[in-house]
């Protein structure tokens, strides 16, 4: 259970913190309205979990410690620590204020294909997930299926939650000067996650 609270923290923390999928879903909601961009969430967390199960399952067939397997782990941990360097290096320099609203262009169908190519079209969610995953290898079926559910539930309700609240200027100031905080709170989980792994691999 500690080790859920742990990853699913830090999952949480780094799922703060915006990329392409967070702006894709907050231009469509200025633009088009939150019933639209629910559109884009779907599809961006339809994305993730493409990703979440091709993780788990690359990684199940892999023997415990193995050379590939320890490998995996050791690869998993760079980049980890990399994404989570990089969430403290540029935190609060996030262009959140020059979202601007304009004409919708595009219905909710057309959404939902927009946040499938956006997460499917990334290759740091491949790269995020499989490194969770390396990390959870050892976990039962039925734990790794509660991840699995966790992090698919999360990325789908928080971007709905985006598309919801973005459209009012004044969650949006507020959000924009809470971000540089969650930025450094999610490289830190980050680092400390991969650091953990790493401790354990080393005098395992």
């Amino acid at each position: 259970m500690e080790q859920f609270l742990i990853v699913a923290t830090a999952h949480f923390l780094a799922l703060l913190s915006p990329g392409p999928d967070f702006f894709l879903v907050a231009r469509t909601s200025v633009n088009a309205g939150w019933r639209v961009a629910s559109g884009a969430c779907l599809g961006i967390a339809l994305a993730n979990g493409v990703f979440i199960a091709a993780a788990f399952a690359g990684v199940s067939i892999l023997k415990e410690g193995s050379a590939l397997f320890i490998a995996l782990q050791l690869a998993g941990c760079v980049y980890l620590l990399y994404i989570g360097g990089l969430f403290l290096r540029h935190a609060g320099h996030t262009p959140l204020a020059t979202l601007d609203g304009g004409k919708p262009t595009h219905g909710w169908v057309a959404s939902l294909g927009m946040g499938f190519a956006s997460g499917i079209l990334n290759p740091k969610n491949a790269l995020f997930y499989a490194s969770l995953a390396s990390m959870l290898a050892t976990s039962s079926t039925g734990w790794k299926l509660a991840y699995a559910s966790w992090m698919f539930a999360i990325v789908l309700l928080w971007d709905l939650l985006v598309a919801a609240a973005i459209g009012n200027r004044h969650v949006l100031r507020r959000f924009t000067r809470a971000l540089p905080w969650l930025e450094r709170a999610s490289g830190v989980m980050l680092i400390l996650l991969a650091s953990a792994v790493l401790m354990h691999l080393a005098w395992g």
